[in-house]
Parts: structure tokens; C-alpha cells; sequence
């Protein structure tokens, strides 16, 4: 009979009726994903038969799996850990697990576009395939399709993980400080406001995917990881260095400034973790800008590696 009981409250404690909209919506994502490859191969087979197969072997790699499995545990970690914020702990655990999606997804892209591209280049797999009747344009894209989807399909497998952490951690909260247990739609309101930041982070991920797809066009992983390092360090402070040159009075900071905000992307635009954090709902039409900035860029990235690439020596 206790046990009944108990069984029974843990079925209908609130953090678990948003479960299903989660997995509902994580499903919709994966269907999504397949319905574009499915667009992409009625576009053009070869270069879908090249994302295809880079995206197999990225799934394949022991590294993938490690990583997921690392942040999936720091993931499962954040809602118990004491941040002594009184009462705001689900602020931090938004703020870290969004973070935590975001730097694992963009290692994942930026080493499997040096696995990919970079070590097919000089281990002459490259020459192989490009030998046949596919051309570079086809194998730069199709690389850069390929390794966005298993970067997609990190997003949703940590993005389930972590929105199921958020919508336990107010019921988790509501019972550590003794205050009533609150409304499955309260868990359900913060699951919703959380989930843009995982488009947002998405977004960010393609860019440095597009980014790091150029850059392995000429340079090896070591060199691949410094440079987007600096990109993910710039970009962010990008908005700080263009109001410093702003301000400034010496015409070379000024010219600094103004040179690094047009150059990098301003990732500052994907980055509005601290209003998601605290519960302020971002609107459509932020996130549909963020999706345009987001395409423009990676479009940019994509043709830079295809200028790179194409009097690339293979032989």
C-alpha cells in the first residue's frame, strides 16, 4: 500500500507532466532534421550522399559519445548542487546548462570538420573522392551538412536532458525551501521559456561549424581549435570593443574595433542567456532575426571554404 503510494507520487509530481511536450518536441526536431536531408537528396545526391556519409562517421567517433556523456552528467549534476542564491538556483542551472550544450556542441564541430575535411586532405581521401564525378563545391557543402546534423542531433539529445532537468528543478526548489509545490504549468512555463536558448545556441553552433569547415580547408585540428577559440572570445566581446572604439580617442583602437566587429560575427546575438535565465520570454521575432544573422554567416563561411578549397593542391 505504501509503496502504492509512493509510486503514485512520483507519477503525478508536476516536473513530470512537461516530460511530454518534451519528448514530443524533441521528436518533431529529429523528424525535422530527416525531412531536410530527405529535401536535400531530391537537390542534389551526390552532395547528400557526401553529409551522409561524414555525418556517419562523426556519430562513430568514440569522442562523440564521450563528450554527450560528459555533459549529460553535468547536466543531471547542476539541479543539485547548492548555489545559495535564496530561492534563484534555477537561474544558474539554466545559465550552466545552456552553456555547457553550447561549448560541447561547438567542439563537437570544430573537431569533426578537421576529422572530416583537414585529414581526408592529407591523407588523399579527398583526391580519391574528387576523382570521381563530384566536385568540390558538392564535397565542401555536403561536409558542412554532415557534420551539422549530428551537431543538431547533439542539441536535442542534451537539449531533452537539460529542459527535464529545468522542470525538475522547480519542484526540487519548492521542497528544499519548504514553500507550496508548484503547478505542472509552472514547470511547463519554464521548460517554454528555456527552450529558445537552445535555438539560439544552435544557431551559434552552425556558425562556428561553417567557420571551422574553412579554416580545415588549409590548417590541421591543433590550429583549427586555437583560431576558433579566438573567434568564440571575439565575438563575444565584440560589442564591448565596438563601443570602446566609440569612445576612444586613438585612431588605431578606433580602427581596431570597428575591424574586429565587421570581421568576426557577433555572436553577442545568440547569447541572451541571462533573460532566458531569468524567466523573460524572448519573441519569435528575435529568434527568426537570430536565424536569418545565423545563415548569412554560415553562407559566408561556406563560400570562403569553398574559395580556399577550390586551388587547394590535393595531389
Amino acid at each position: 500500500m505504501t509503496a502504492g503510494i509512493v509510486l503514485a507520487d512520483l507519477v503525478l509530481t508536476p516536473w513530470l507532466i512537461p516530460l511530454g511536450w518534451i519528448g514530443l518536441g524533441a521528436v518533431g526536431a529529429v523528424v525535422v532534421l530527416f525531412l531536410l536531408y530527405g529535401l536535400l537528396t531530391a537537390v542534389s545526391h551526390k552532395t547528400a550522399a557526401i553529409a551522409q556519409a561524414s555525418s556517419k562517421e562523426a556519430l562513430a567517433q568514440t569522442i562523440y559519445f564521450v563528450v554527450a556523456m560528459v555533459a549529460t552528467v553535468l547536466l543531471l549534476l547542476f539541479p543539485f548542487l547548492p548555489y545559495n542564491t535564496f530561492g534563484e538556483d534555477i537561474k544558474i542551472v539554466k545559465d550552466s546548462g545552456l552553456t555547457v550544450i553550447l561549448l560541447a556542441a561547438i567542439f563537437i564541430a570544430v573537431w569533426n570538420a578537421s576529422i572530416s575535411v583537414a585529414d581526408e586532405i592529407e591523407g588523399k581521401t579527398a583526391l580519391t573522392l574528387l576523382s570521381k564525378p563530384v566536385g568540390r563545391r558538392q564535397f565542401i557543402i555536403g561536409k558542412f551538412l554532415g557534420i551539422v546534423f549530428p551537431v543538431a542531433m547533439l542539441f536535442v539529445l542534451l537539449g531533452t536532458i537539460f529542459l527535464s532537468t529545468v522542470s525538475y528543478k522547480v519542484v526540487y526548489d519548492a521542497r528544499e525551501t519548504g514553500n507550496q509545490a508548484p503547478t505542472p504549468d509552472k514547470c511547463l512555463e519554464e521548460v517554454v521559456r528555456t527552450t529558445p536558448g537552445l535555438a539560439l545556441g544552435l544557431f551559434e553552433a552552425i556558425v562556428f561549424t561553417g567557420i571551422s569547415v574553412a579554416i580545415s580547408t588549409r590548417l590541421p585540428v591543433l590550429p583549427n581549435l586555437v583560431i576558433c577559440l579566438m573567434v568564440y572570445l571575439v565575438g563575444h566581446l565584440t560589442p564591448v570593443l565596438m563601443q570602446s572604439s566609440a569612445i576612444g580617442q586613438h585612431q588605431i583602437v578606433q580602427f581596431m574595433g570597428t575591424f574586429l566587429a565587421t570581421v568576426f560575427p557577433v555572436l553577442d546575438h545568440f547569447n541572451i542567456q541571462s533573460a532566458i535565465a531569468a524567466g523573460k520570454p524572448v519573441p519569435w521575432i528575435y529568434l527568426a532575426w537570430a536565424f536569418g544573422y545565423c545563415a548569412i554567416y554560415s553562407t559566408i563561411a561556406v563560400l570562403a571554404a569553398l574559395i580556399m578549397f577550390e586551388d587547394r593542391d590535393l595531389a
